[in-house]
């Protein structure tokens, strides 16, 4: 099922969702060696309790306290990737709803490039290339959405990997140096036939080693180099300051007026254009385009009239 999904993922998302499917594989296998330890950790204290030593098992006991923090650690990191890989979905998510306009833009391409080689003089040209300045204008403002999103959410995804990292491997060296003071106590003095080993006098150093690691644990702070941002003043349409991009053509258009002045004149030399075909055609701008056919963004007063003219 999963390759299936992988399968209908438009192409711009296709490598990110596959990134995100095996991310959420080693998450697995995160979560299954936190239980695999922790049951690890329960039997080694079974165990040294079993062998009658009792320096075995006292220091088997409290390693296997802590074997268990360190078992717990690898759960909460295998939380803290699942809160990562969250984030990559945005992009992920992003992606997808971008490729849908590159497709049209594509299209309309295609119609316009097949129209003038089987029917060069069609009316229906103009229509296409007003429609292509549309197209190209919300793909220029989802491209710009991609970019921002993209590069926003990529720095916070893995500004939360690393940190992740960093905490469970501070705090594991953390559990397992004390880990290393408890196994230090167990006197390994050979013996020969018929001696015994002196009794075990360090349980409170034992306990004590415990309550450092609890305290060490309880006192960590994360000591790392911050991830800055830059994208603080994104809007809700992913745009730099003010920008809004809204869900029909306007929005788009209006932004890309904002942004890119420069469009403006593409899209008049398009006006122009299609102006002159339609006179050699000898059809109105009514029949052509329909009544509701406009500029591919609002324009000025002037600009109005002269279009209207034309």
């Amino acid at each position: 099922m999963a390759s299936l999904r992988g399968m209908q993922q438009p192409d711009l998302s296709k490598k990110l969702f596959k990134l995100i499917k095996t991310e959420n594989h080693a998450i697995g296998a995160h979560e299954t060696a936190g239980r695999e330890r922790a049951a690890i950790a329960s039997q080694l204290s079974e165990w040294g309790e079993a062998t009658n030593d009792d320096a075995l098992s006292e220091i088997s006991d409290k390693l296997g306290v802590l074997m268990a923090e360190i078992a717990e650690q690898e759960d909460l990191y295998a939380q803290n990737l699942e809160d990562y890989r969250g984030v990559l979905k945005q992009i992920r998510n992003t992606e997808s709803s971008v490729q849908p306009s590159r497709d049209h833009k594509a299209k309309v391409s295609d119609e316009i490039q097949k129209l003038k080689y089987k029917e060069p003089q069609s009316t229906k040209i103009v229509q296409l290339e007003q429609e292509l300045v549309r197209a190209e204008a919300q793909s220029l403002v989802a491209e710009a959405q991609l970019t921002n999103i993209t590069r926003q959410k990529f720095k916070e995804a893995y500004d939360l990997h690393f940190a992740a990292t960093i905490e469970r491997a501070e705090k594991q060296i953390l559990l397992a140096k004390q880990a290393r003071r408890l196994v230090n106590l167990i006197d390994d003095t050979p013996i020969v036939p018929g001696d015994v080993h002196h009794p075990f006098e360090h349980m409170d150093v034992a306990r004590q080693v415990l309550n450092d690691a609890e305290d060490e644990l309880r006192a960590w702070t994360p000591n790392m180099e911050p991830i800055h941002s830059s994208a603080g003043n994104l809007g809700a349409g992913a745009m730099p300051g003010s920008h809004s991009v809204a869900s029909g053509n306007g929005g788009y258009e209006q932004d890309l007026q904002d942004t890119h002045p420069a469009y403006r004149e593409k899209a008049a030399g398009s006006r122009s254009t299609s102006g002159e075909r339609r006179v050699t055609s000898g059809t109105s701008v009514n029949s052509t385009v329909g009544t509701d056919a406009g500029p591919p963004y609002p324009i000025n007063e002037v600009e109005r009239r002269e279009a209207a003219q034309v």
